[in-house]
């Protein structure tokens, strides 16, 4: 009986190694087809994680913006096997700490991985005192469902990339359809509507993205990845990007062509046109860029052939990613970096002139996660730009103005991770019941600590934005809103605010913290985190 159970026992262990050994390969074949969310379903089920098990489970958790699971992975990969860990592994680990809202460990991998100190907490108060201008922003569009990002001026349209098209292929990297272009008009409150894919023979099954037009709309240059994987240093097929260009003929956007420059051996990727349509900006990890990409701007000749394209230079090119360039009428060049010092992952910049120096665009449009491709009217001083803050890709529309010193002292204030704006620190917002708007007994804590930091800056003035969850119809959740918001500001006027340093606004279920967007699939915790009430600094 003891070798029956013996053999019983060799034989579960046994198909316990196979399992596990398929899973690790069946993770590593998707990893190595950048299929990470496949990827990471397979390296979860592994028990006992080695190394470069670790760096992949970790690496397909950051590659697709879920930075808490990541943070996670690479502490468990630093406790076990610090000594052996790669450099670019504390990189990684810093920005998904950042992701995750843990500056102060962050600042430790920074630190090691520059080799100078890193200190976010300082950076944040210097650059609270130092920007140029303060950003109003808002979400566009309520879209979870979809990745919208790329946004451009197209006359008094725009045009964004979106993956919004289920007839196209699925992307494997991420799980949803290849990217296309669209265009939209703009209302007055910066929404879009009339969304259509862009006309003619511009969208393909691959990707389409980033598109800029010359002036007078008749030429357009955008990105498509190519048809053709080659290999890459690591071995692995890749499929590359590249510029094209195509002109409008009659109406009809024809002649489409790939730029001279561009290659099947590396991308070329987010072009912009300076406004007399002399030069094109654009990203790419060509050879003899200084990173993994730089930013780089070519010539265009009067006869329609190109120049050499030239790198920007170490004031704006780093080790790390450059992308997203965005030139504008008054030669002011924006894009976004993840190796510049800034508040986690891409962070939005901007230089000039011989551009030798650059300058983070500060706490009221950066978050701790992705953002990226800025465009703006600088006469309008208004904008578009894309955030992955709340997990997938989603547009924003900005306003911005002259910066002023603030009245509430810099240690009384922060920037929420989530909305991108200002708020009064260890404050945070108040919440409701469901189908409520009576200010519960619990609330009126965050509640008088507004009231005292009000009190303390007799000048300071407070916008109360509300939200509903998405259970009910949009009108009746944007009424509730409106009714949580009035009854928010009543309280604050009954402990003795000034009614005109107070505005109320109502959202309905338009600005979710989450992907809670229908009125089912969700927890009840989940659905609760989105019927609130923030207080935004204005002044």
């Amino acid at each position: 009986m003891k070798n029956l159970y013996s053999t019983i026992l060799i034989i579960l262990i046994s198909f316990s190694g196979f399992a596990q050994s398929s899973e690790i390969k069946k993770g590593d074949r998707f990893f190595a087809q950048r299929a990470y969310i496949d990827a990471a379903d397979a390296y979860e089920k592994v028990s006992n994680k080695d190394k470069k098990v670790l760096q992949n489970l970790g690496d397909a958790y950051f590659y697709t913006n879920q930075m808490e699971n990541a943070a996670e992975v690479y502490q468990v990969l630093f406790l076990r096997h610090a000594a052996e860990v790669e450099p670019q592994y504390k990189f990684r680990y810093a920005h998904a700490l950042m992701g995750a809202n843990n500056p102060t460990e962050a600042d430790k991998y920074f630190s090691e991985y520059h080799g100078e100190d890193f200190n976010f907490e300082e950076f944040r108060k210097e650059m609270d005192t130092t920007v140029s201008h303060v950003y109003t922003t808002n979400q566009v569009m309520n879209n979870a469902a979809a990745a919208d990002f790329g946004i451009g001026y197209y006359g008094d349209k725009v045009t964004f990339s979106s993956t919004r098209n289920m007839e196209r292929p699925i992307y494997p990297w991420n799980k949803k359809p290849m990217l296309d272009l669209y265009t939209a008009d703009v209302d007055d409150d910066g929404q879009l509507s009339n969304i259509v894919l862009f006309p003619g023979a511009i969208n393909t099954d691959t990707h389409e993205s980033s598109a800029t037009f010359s002036q007078d709309g008749m030429t357009m240059y955008f990105d498509r990845t190519n048809d053709k994987r080659v290999k890459n240093e690591d071995d692995e097929r890749v499929a590359h990007i590249r510029i094209y260009r195509a002109q409008n003929v009659d109406g009809n956007w024809t002649n489409i062509e790939a730029l001279p420059f561009t290659s099947d051996e590396y991308s070329t990727e987010h072009p912009s046109l300076s406004a007399d349509g002399k030069q094109l900006y654009f990203a790419s990890d060509m050879p003899g860029s200084l990173g993994s990409f730089d930013l780089y701007v070519v010539d265009i000749n009067e006869d329609g052939t190109y120049g050499t394209p030239r790198n920007l230079g170490p004031g704006v090119n780093t080790a790390h990613r450059e992308q997203f360039p965005f030139i504008s009428e008054e030669n002011v060049l924006y894009f976004s970096s993840d190796g510049h010092q800034g508040f986690g992952n891409l962070d939005i910049y901007s230089t000039e002139g011989n551009f030798s120096e650059v300058k983070n665009l500060g706490t009221s449009i950066n978050s701790a996660n992705d953002d990226f491709a800025f465009v703006i009217r600088e006469g309008q001083n208004e904008g578009w730009f894309a955030s992955n803050r709340r997990g997938t890709d989603n547009l924003y529309s900005f306003s911005r103005e002259d910066y002023t010193p603030p009245v509430v002292a810099i240690e009384e204030r922060e920037t929420n991770t989530e909305t991108g704006r200002q708020q009064l620190r260890d404050v945070g917002n108040i919440y409701f019941d469901f189908d409520k708007s009576t200010i519960k007994e619990e609330s009126k804590v965050t509640l008088n600590k507004v009231v005292d930091i009000m009190k303390k800056y007799p000048t300071l003035e407070i916008e109360i934005g509300s939200h509903a969850d998405a259970r009910g119809t949009d009108s009746y959740n944007m009424a509730l809103s409106e009714r949580r918001a009035a009854a928010t500001l009543e309280y604050l006027v009954s402990q003795g605010i000034e009614r005109d340093r107070l505005t109320s606004k109502g959202f309905g279920e338009s600005m979710p913290l989450n992907d809670c967007t229908r009125p089912t699939g969700c927890t009840s915790a989940q659905y609760a985190k989105n019927r609130r009430s923030e207080f935004t600094i204005m002044n």
